[in-house]
């Protein structure tokens, strides 16, 4: 698990704070981002970084709960830098980019990302942003949620491993799954199922750790390639 800071509030209690290292190779968008997080008192930017490498290495040392991580940086890419990061550490990452439909976007959620963000994103939606993915749910636009989608259905045959895990659940998990793979929030999930939300959460928290997945981002990639669901099966 990461280290959590503790902030001493004004009745002299200390209280957690969500640990973020802010990655970007732009001092601008870096410091911005910095200023904005430390402005909150549940959130503390223990490190910066200007590339891929630096923040792999940052990542390791400082243990953050969050790496709100730039793509297209140099030495070591964003995508690179994910990958790495997601598999010596706990940490969530969050994408940064340009552009939403930047191809290297879904790189960057199959190699562990939690989720996106645009970089001229609203100071609240931010720290709203790196809120959620700290809690552990996962944060996509519905435009990188089709392109994702119809990108894995493009990859062809089901991935014989992956299918095999898929015994370790129980069919409610089963269907949860394929709703999850489908876009579905927990409440849609619910109204479909006839469930209560708190069921639903509890069958997704279920199946990510029967799975060893680390998000629901990462649940839709297995649904697909584990063949749980195939072409045609998505909403649009």
């Amino acid at each position: 698990m990461a280290l959590r800071s503790r902030r001493r509030c004004r009745s002299g209690r200390n209280f957690p704070v969500l640990r973020v290292l802010v990655v970007d190779d732009q001092d601008l968008f870096r410091g911005g981002f910095a200023m904005i997080l430390n402005a909150q008192p549940d959130i503390e930017v223990v490190g910066e970084a200007a590339d891929g490498a630096e923040a792999v290495r940052a990542a390791i040392s400082l243990r953050p709960d969050v790496v709100l991580m730039d793509i297209r940086m140099p030495n070591l890419d964003g995508v690179a830098a994910t990958a790495q990061i997601c598999d010596r550490t706990d940490a969530k990452v969050l994408a940064l980019t340009m552009f939403d439909l930047d191809e290297y976007v879904y790189d960057a959620l199959r190699a562990g990302a939690s989720g996106f963000l645009l970089k001229d994103i609203r100071r609240d939606d931010l720290v709203a942003a790196v809120r959620v993915v700290a809690a552990g749910e996962s944060l996509l636009a519905p435009t990188v949620t089709r392109r994702l989608i119809s990108d894995l259905v493009r990859r062809g045959q089901p991935v014989p491993r992956l299918a095999a895990k898929l015994s370790g659940l129980t069919e409610r998990e089963s269907a949860t799954l394929q709703l999850v793979a489908r876009g579905l929030s927990n409440a849609e999930i619910a109204a479909e199922l006839t469930l209560s939300e708190h069921t639903v959460k509890t069958h997704v928290s279920n199946l990510l750790s029967k799975l060893d997945l680390r998000d629901r981002v990462q649940a839709v990639v297995f649904a697909y390639e584990s063949g749980l669901v195939v072409a045609g099966q998505s909403s649009e």
